[in-house]
């Protein structure tokens, strides 16, 4: 039985080394939270090519562009030899994708969106980079502080918010945005939820009507957004001090990063509680 057992560990660790060994060897991401999640699956020695803004991790930088979503130099991709491209399904072109696949390359569109789909883009670029055991162990990783996030905030007295991702114009995120996913497991009710566009632009006084109770900045203004919300000092959320800053690299990007962009949330709507008086309910 023991050595039947033994044998049959050594032919799943070789099975698993096999499969590891057929996965990716170079590989070009067509988005900086892809580049991200592919660092994190294990993934990251095997990236030869990025897009325009992936920085994170330090590594990243060091890697050659291929240009952004919209403009993808595809010469230079094809010089880059890669056997697997990441593409982002709500974020990369079907166009881009499908001239990918014209020219013979492998593209895997990963699905990146919310919280709960960082873990499942975790599985997917380990299956597909050949690095599933790091990326099911950064998932187990990334799904338990995830939950323990959630357990913490549970209970918390729902306030209401609006998310300022940009002031000139004013835009604000609806309920399918990731942001929005923070503020609403945080214990927040973002006023513009049920609008149907992802990221729509909003008047100010369509915000003041709403007489949110915070205000919530990620679009790295913060000096600028909180001067321009002083000049309406009937809204709540500047009467009581309660226009607040997030990290907007930290909130934006669907990657395990998200749980420190969750966790900023979270304390800063505590921030606000206190000086509501909210507290507990």
């Amino acid at each position: 039985m023991i050595r039947a057992l033994a044998c049959a560990c050594a032919w799943l660790a070789c099975a698993v080394a096999m499969a590891e060994d057929a996965g990716a060897r170079r590989i070009v991401s067509l988005a900086p939270n892809l580049t991200e999640l592919a660092f994190a699956a294990g993934a990251g020695p095997r990236l030869v090519g990025v897009s325009e803004y992936s920085d994170h991790p330090q590594a990243a930088r060091r890697i050659a562009r291929i240009g952004d979503a919209f403009r993808i130099d595809y010469e230079r991709v094809l010089g880059l030899r890669p056997d697997l491209v990441l593409a982002w399904e709500s974020g990369t072109p079907v166009e881009s994708i499908e001239r990918l696949r014209a020219l013979g390359l492998r593209v895997a569109v990963i699905r990146a969106d919310s919280l709960a789909g960082v873990g499942d883009a975790l599985t997917q670029v380990g299956r597909e980079a050949g690095t599933l055991a790091a990326a099911n162990a950064a998932r187990a990783r990334y799904e338990a502080r995830r939950a323990a996030l959630a357990r913490q905030y549970a209970g918390r007295r729902r306030l209401s918010v609006f998310i300022e991702i940009g002031d000139q114009p004013l835009y604000t995120v609806s309920g399918r945005h990731l942001i929005s996913e923070m503020v609403s497991t945080c214990g927040g009710d973002n006023v513009f939820a049920a609008l149907p566009s992802l990221a729509p632009p909003v008047d100010v006084e369509a915000v003041v009507a709403r007489d949110p109770q915070v205000i919530l900045i990620a679009d790295g203004t913060a000096a600028a957004a909180r001067a321009a919300w002083a000049l309406w000092p009937g809204l709540t959320a500047v009467r009581q001090g309660t226009v607040l800053e997030v990290p907007a690299d930290l909130v934006a990007r669907a990657t395990p990063r998200a749980l420190d962009g969750l966790a900023a949330v979270c304390a800063a709507l505590d921030s606000a509680r206190a000086r509501l008086g909210a507290g507990r309910g």
